[in-house]
């Protein structure tokens, strides 16, 4: 099934790009999610208007992006949940709430689907968290969990 793009997709391409995947995929997930639409004969114009519209974000966007991985950096975000004594969480700590800290910290509003998490957070204590802000800009960002 061919298919154009219309939001980043890790691992199959960016927007306007133009991809073959398979059926299924394409039909019960991309399309659906408003990831990608089906490609026609005439979807070169809006591959053009995707392109363009991307090219004018990225030049304004990495500047912006550098700018949030600095008052990232700085940030302190602290996020309390139900612990056992040993300091495992009762479940775990997700992109979501991770978001929803940094933004209760005075930080920018992040989307859900740039934060990394290496592993699920399940312990007490000091992580790490990947934030893709752009391309060319990755923040880390220290996430403490307390026991509530």
């Amino acid at each position: 099934m061919k298919l154009v793009l219309t939001q980043e997709v890790p691992g199959l391409g960016s927007p306007g790009d133009i991809v073959e995947v398979a059926d299924g995929y394409g039909r019960n997930y991309l399309v659906p999610q408003q990831f990608a639409i089906i490609a026609t004969r005439g979807i070169e114009r809006q591959v053009e208007q995707i392109k363009r519209a991307r090219s004018a974000r990225e030049v304004r966007d990495l500047g912006h992006a550098q700018e949030i991985a600095e008052q990232l950096k700085a940030l302190s975000v602290t996020l309390t949940s139900r612990a056992g004594k040993e300091g495992r969480l009762f479940g775990s700590i997700t992109a979501g709430d991770v978001t929803d800290a940094v933004a209760k910290a005075g930080g920018p509003a992040l989307d859900r689907r740039k934060v990394q998490l290496t592993s699920p957070i399940k312990a007490v204590g000091q992580h790490t968290v990947a934030v893709y802000l752009h391309p060319e800009v990755t923040a880390q960002l220290t996430v403490r969990v307390a026991a509530a």
